[in-house]
This record gives structure tokens, sequence and C-alpha cells, in this order.
């Protein structure tokens, strides 16, 4: 189940041209201005960090939380993200188990979360992919979800750390907007030396779907954006 939380409240393939060119160099840039002309930055405070999203996402205010219940236990969170933004935010509706309570399925997400506990960058991208994939996509089939081994990434503006993409292949199709998807997450530091990392996940094997090209054009713009304003979780 799809959980989006604004502070206490509760609601229920782009092709970009390669005519928009990447603004250099890229860390001497504004961190609120976007890397790559004509996209918008998302920040998040928080985290002290920041990314770029093609014109067509839609940016969500940085306490926004978006996430993923377990479907046993609505009350149980099993991953989550905080300012986000969403790629074709309404794709699919659905009335799941006939309540009446319309659920929309978005295309694609991305955000940033904390990794507190995590003892590297490798360790919780590694974690968090799969975790993204079985919790938007397979529950509560874990079988179905397979994940590479963590690679080494630098951003445009200097950040390393560490990549997983994982991917489901077989997901049950109990309704017409469920199947396999795809997640990607890559595990920083933050300018305080918390650990942090950035996040996609998206549906796949359907028109529209959000490439993996886009996908790491997006990663590459994951900088950060001064000191954190509060303790990461």
């Amino acid at each position: 189940m799809a959980a989006v939380v604004a502070g206490a409240a509760v609601t229920a393939a782009v092709l970009v041209g390669r005519d928009d060119e990447d603004r250099t160099p890229a860390s001497a840039a504004d961190p609120t201005k976007p890397l790559i002309t004509g996209w918008k930055t998302v920040i998040n405070p928080t985290h002290g960090t920041a990314f770029d999203v093609p014109p067509q996402w839609e940016v969500l205010s940085p306490d926004v939380f978006s996430g993923h219940t377990d479907r046993k236990d609505p009350d149980k969170v099993l991953i989550g993200h905080t300012a986000p933004a969403f790629y074709k935010s309404k794709w699919c509706s659905i009335d799941g188990n006939g309540d009446g309570q319309v659920t929309d399925v978005r295309l694609g997400n991305t955000g940033t979360k904390g990794a507190s506990g995590a003892k590297d960058t490798a360790e919780i991208a590694e974690k968090s992919a799969p975790t993204w994939v079985y919790a938007a996509y397979t529950q509560p089939d874990k079988s179905v979800v397979t994940w590479d081994k963590p690679k080494e990434f630098t951003t445009k503006s200097g950040v390393r750390g560490s990549y997983v993409k994982a991917r489901s292949k077989g997901a049950a199709q109990p309704n017409r907007c469920a199947g396999d998807g795809q997640a990607v997450v890559f595990g920083f530091k933050n300018s305080r030396g918390d650990l942090v990392a950035w996040d996609f996940y998206g549906r796949t094997g359907v028109p529209g779907a959000v490439d993996d090209a886009l996908v790491m054009r997006i990663m590459s713009t994951v900088r950060l954006a001064g000191d954190p304003k509060e303790p990461s979780p």
C-alpha cells in the first residue's frame, strides 16, 4: 500500500532531448539551480541534498513523506523517503479492495532518505534497492526480486558513493495496475558525514516506463545543498 504524508495529514519512458545541455562546472553551480537546463531541482533540507528531474515531473514539498506500508499490517512502513518527485502520479488508478477508496499508482518516483544504522554507502544501497521493489511491486513475494552488487559512482558535483539496481521479474498481477518494477539507490554522505540515500523506483515493461539512461542522468545530478537542518532519522 502506498502512503503519502504531508506533515501529519495522510493523503491517499520519458524521453528528454539531448539538446538540454548540462551546466558546467557542476561543482561551482548554485545547488538550488538545476545542473541540466530546463530541469527542476528537488531540495531536501533535512538531509542537505539536492538533485534534478525533468520538467514533466511533479516536485512535492520537502516535508512530504512518501512510502509503502506492509499489506498485512498497514501501520508498518516498509520504506519511504521525503521531498519526493513523481512522474505521472496518476498513471494508473484503482480501487484495489472494493471499498471505494481509489489508489493512484505512479509511473516513476524519486526522493532522498536517511540511512542511519548502515555501516557504509554500499550497505544502504544494497538493502534499500530490493526493499523498494518488494514494497512497491511484489508483496508478499520476495522470490521474484533480484539485485546487482554495489557499484561505485561519482556525481557531476563530485559526490562519491555506491549504487545498486534491483528489479522484479514475474510479480503477481492481481489488478491492471500491478506488475514488475525496478529501483536504483545511491548511498552517499552529506556535509555532516551522515549516510543518506537517493532513490528511484518505477514500473517496468509498460509503455512510457522511465528508462535506465534517464535514471542514471537524474542520479548524476545528486549533490550536497548545505548543512542538514535536522538530525537524520
